[in-house]
């Protein structure tokens, strides 16, 4: 019998003594070494843009060793899609959230409950709430002001253009048209006509035919975004007419269409990057290293003259 018991209390204290061993393993693994984990919400994964961004985040994952899930709408203008989303990725507690809100009032309230446990980075489109990490982004509004500056180069005083904004309450496609509407303001050029594209192809498409309907002197067009600038020049081609379009976001297709001198030009962000930065200072947020409240992504003003070059680079990039 007394066997028998030390047998028992020998079980005993091997069982404790691995469940002890257990618990240091976890504590090690909470120090560090353990997989991070990274939630990344996108205005949609749609389009070529947001595509970069969702190649540069995962690109970052692979480069750090973190996991990185990316998610986002069928369309930047299903907003309460992406909110749910967004709830979604919370629920699962990841280690940091990427954001890129497509109306940040209304995804305020959801950030600022994040924000008491997680980093929450935000990315392309900034909102104001508390415990936000950083924004990394494109200053909007000097985009739109350089391509206002970029087709009132290719102008005449007094002619007249257009301007097609994406969805509405979108901050970063308002701030755009925002900064193109004061250059052209400062150009002397004369705006006949502001429709919402809602940052889609086709939409900007039948927007553009309406507006030539009525406006058969327009002259040029600063599209939010290149999908908007290609559904437009579709419409111009329609109609065999000269005006210049441009775009922005600095897309593969908007690119190629530069080149096949369709397109007059594209103010280009870096999105690839916007996406590796975005999962890059996620990580450091876990790891408790101090992250820059504001992150500048840049901008480049693409033409005939370099879009060679942006060319090979998008296409170097793995999607």
């Amino acid at each position: 019998m007394i066997g028998k018991l030390k047998g028992v209390g020998a079980a005993l204290l091997i069982s404790c003594m691995a469940f002890v061993a257990g618990c240091g393993d976890g504590d090690n693994k909470a120090g560090g070494s353990e997989e991070k984990n990274v939630a990344v919400v996108l205005k949609t994964l749609s389009s070529p843009y947001w595509r970069y961004v969702e190649a540069g985040a995962k690109a970052a994952g692979k480069d750090f060793d973190v996991k990185v899930s990316v998610v986002g709408p069928s369309a930047e203008s299903e907003v309460i899609q992406q909110v749910n989303m967004l709830e979604d990725q919370i629920n699962q507690s990841p280690g940091a959230i990427v954001v890129a809100p497509s109306q940040p009032d209304t995804v305020v309230p959801v950030l600022e409950k994040a924000a008491q446990n997680v980093p929450v980075l935000l990315i392309d489109s900034d909102a104001d709430f508390e415990g936000k990490t950083t924004f990394i982004g494109t200053e909007n509004r000097t985009a739109g002001m350089e391509g206002g500056n970029l087709l009132a180069s290719m102008l005449q005083k007094g002619d007249e253009v257009v301007l097609i904004s994406g969805a509405l309450g979108n901050p970063a496609t308002d701030a755009r048209i925002k900064g193109a509407k004061e250059a052209f303001e400062k150009a002397g050029l004369e705006v006949v006509a502001e429709q919402p594209g809602d940052s889609d192809k086709t939409k900007a498409m039948a927007v553009m035919e309406n507006i030539l309907q009525k406006n058969g002197d327009v002259k040029g067009v600063f599209a939010a975004n290149d999908d908007m600038a290609l559904g437009v020049l579709r419409a111009v081609e329609a109609k065999g007419l000269d005006i210049k379009v441009i775009g922005t976001d600095g897309t593969e297709e908007a690119i190629e269409s530069i080149l096949e001198g369709k397109l007059a030009g594209t103010i280009a962000q870096s999105p690839y990057n916007m996406g590796y930065q975005g999962v890059e200072n996620a990580l450091k947020s876990i790891n408790g290293e101090k992250v820059n409240e504001r992150l500048d992504s840049g901008i480049d003003i693409i033409t005939i003259k370099n879009a060679e070059e942006k060319l090979e680079f998008l296409k170097s990039i793995p999607k």
